[in-house]
């Protein structure tokens, strides 16, 4: 049982609190509707909120449980070894990519057309969506969800990220030929 003193307290306290303070008025939101689509707030709507806080808190600790050998403390910096610094996961697609091409391209420019092609993507999408699908023979250009095109250049994209992530943080000693400046590793 949660009572006073217990570490969790105030974070109880502070989630029932709009319910408690909300629930006690003499007019409430739901008065004008029918009482056939109204539901009381306690508990149908507070108890769905405490099953999802306790999944998220035990997805956390879960996470911080498993995690825990990637945040010990390592050993001190030292600038004399020669140690080849890794970015973080986020950046790693990024960091193998530019292995694999002349500096200026691989490191400058993909990236910034990338960045830019983000930035112009709907407007693009929305120009030249009709334009494409009057081409192919179709009535419209389809919706977001339901777009083969633009659904496949997101889906490959996405699919190349993750292989040059997989590849640069799981397969450090996988060295694949390549034209441009001979055998390529990962990592």
């Amino acid at each position: 049982m949660i009572r006073p003193g217990h570490p969790l307290y105030p974070l109880v306290v502070l989630y029932a609190l709009p319910g408690l303070l909300l629930g006690a008025v003499r007019r409430r939101a739901g008065d004008d509707s029918p009482e056939s689509k109204t539901h009381p707030y306690f508990p149908d709507h507070f108890w769905p909120y405490t099953v999802l806080v306790a999944a998220v808190l035990i997805t956390v600790g879960l996470l911080a449980w498993l995690g825990q050998p990637v945040l010990q403390v390592g050993q001190a910096a030292d600038p004399r070894s020669g140690i080849n610094p890794r970015p973080e996961w986020y950046f790693l697609a990024l960091f193998q990519f530019a292995k694999l091409g002349p500096g200026l391209i691989t490191k400058m420019l993909v990236p910034a057309l990338l960045a830019i092609g983000l930035i112009f993507w709907p407007l693009v999408d929305s120009g030249l969506g009709p334009r494409i699908a009057h081409r192919l023979g179709w009535s419209a250009w389809p919706a977001p969800k339901r777009n083969p095109i633009t659904g496949t250049i997101w889906v490959a994209g996405l699919v190349v990220v993750g292989l040059l992530t997989v590849w640069s943080a799981f397969s450090p000693q996988l060295c694949l030929p390549w034209p441009y400046f001979g055998p390529v590793c990962g990592g």
